[in-house]
């Protein structure tokens, strides 16, 4: 008896702590990062609200940037490229990267910790189960990677399927880092050529994302396609075997 209530005081403790994290990011989010929601649109103005805030600036872009990636429906494109026109290419993807990873490792270390109840407050139930051929495949590692390499999959959803496989939280962290980093930095050019003026160069860029979306959304699809095909076969073939 004594074991299950240590145990529900470590649980209450930990969710307390989630709820706690998130409503930092939030309330940063809010009284700090609002205007900076509104200046993505406009990037002189954003540019000058980075530059009169300083530190608290980047602060603000870090944190919205993880709340983000906690809301999954959330496109993570339109900050990266905002990060390029107003920090530079280095610093804007490196930002990001930062943002990005960090957010995903404390997603990731959470849905470890709770599992699919945590899940529910953040991301569609229905759409992190679409990715259950991860928990239990031996090529779960190889498969993650590949995912956060392609641009046009939901890396921010994949954080919670991620955390209810056997991945541990180091090369969680790093195929999100190394993953992320070569759309950020694609991102973070075209921004930066607006801040420049050279347009041509962002269009291009612009539509070589389009082009990776598209073909990385075709490429998602039919994977989980294919795996769910796969799973209701098994199941089939469970079911008539219990039948017989």
């Amino acid at each position: 008896m004594e074991e299950q209530d240590v145990k529900k005081k470590k649980k209450i403790v930990a969710i307390v702590t989630a709820v706690l994290v998130v409503a930092f990011f939030a309330a940063l989010t809010y009284f700090v990062g609002r205007p900076l929601l509104e200046f993505v649109s406009e990037p002189e103005k954003f540019r000058e609200w980075v530059d009169s805030y300083g530190f608290l600036g980047v602060l603000a872009f870090i944190g919205i940037n993880m709340v983000q990636v906690f809301l999954a429906i959330i496109p993570g494109g339109p900050f990266e490229i905002a990060a390029g026109y107003a920090f530079g290419v280095v610093k804007g993807t490196l930002i990001c990267d930062f943002a990005m990873t960090s957010a995903s490792v404390i997603i990731f270390a959470f849905v470890k910790k709770f599992g699919m109840k945590f899940v529910e407050i953040f991301a569609d139930r229905e759409k992190v189960e679409n990715l259950s051929f991860l928990q239990n495949n031996s090529k779960s590692k190889a498969f993650m990677f590949f995912f956060y390499l392609i641009p046009g999959l939901p890396k921010d959803l994949m954080c919670y399927a991620a955390g209810l496989t056997k991945l541990s939280i180091p090369y969680f962290a790093f195929i999100n880092a190394v993953g992320r980093f070569p759309a950020i930095l694609m991102s973070a050019i075209g921004g930066n050529a607006v801040g420049e003026q050279k347009y041509t160069i962002f269009i291009i860029i612009m539509a070589v994302i389009i082009v990776a979306y598209i073909v990385g959304s075709i490429a998602y699809k039919k994977i989980t396609d294919a795996h769910k095909k796969n799973e209701n076969i098994d199941s089939i073939d469970e079911k008539q075997e219990n039948d017989g």
